[in-house]
């Protein structure tokens, strides 16, 4: 997994975000048919809220990025990226669950949606989220908060680890 770190995200973080988007997405929206150049950045930037948003670094450089937006019946996870060289080498794992303790330690539903047909669909699937509804070119997932970690959500060298709730510090 290497060196990385979060660190809360600021407004001169959007455009590098933006980009990393674009590359991100890019395949799986050409696939739908909906990548526009412009547009795949105009979204992040219009949504981009360094409030609830952290930029990922491995090795001190950018790698990537993840929000989690409070909204009125549970928090949103958006706008998660890492740069495709390190994408499957467990940082992203880290990342969610991360996140995921927090929430589960403050009892809070969260919510998302990825792109149809994508990749990152099984890391979620595989953290309890579940399917809430789907259209042609997005699904919407659901992840009611755990009450107990089980064995095999962190598994360590020497078995099963306790996660720190705090790995992932509230921005701002």
């Amino acid at each position: 997994m290497g060196d990385w770190a979060m660190r809360p995200a600021s407004v001169a973080d959007v455009e590098t975000v933006a980009e990393l988007r674009a590359v991100v997405l890019r395949t799986d929206l050409e696939r739908l048919g909906r990548y526009d150049d412009h547009r795949v950045r105009q979204r992040l930037r219009n949504g981009f809220v360094p409030a609830h948003t952290w930029v990922i670094e491995a090795g001190g450089a950018f790698a990537g990025c993840v929000s989690l937006r409070p909204a009125e019946d549970a928090h949103w996870l958006e706008h998660f990226y890492l740069a495709p060289h390190l994408q499957g080498g467990g940082i992203g794992t880290a990342v969610l669950r991360g996140l995921l303790a927090r929430c589960d330690r403050e009892g809070i539903l969260v919510r998302l949606n990825v792109l149809q047909g994508s990749p990152a669909r099984r890391l979620y699937e595989r953290h309890g989220f579940t399917l809430e509804s789907e259209d042609p070119v997005e699904v919407f997932m659901v992840r009611e908060p755990a009450t107990a970690l089980r064995a095999d959500d962190v598994v360590g060298v020497d078995g099963p680890q306790p996660v720190d709730p705090d790995a992932c510090p509230t921005p701002g």
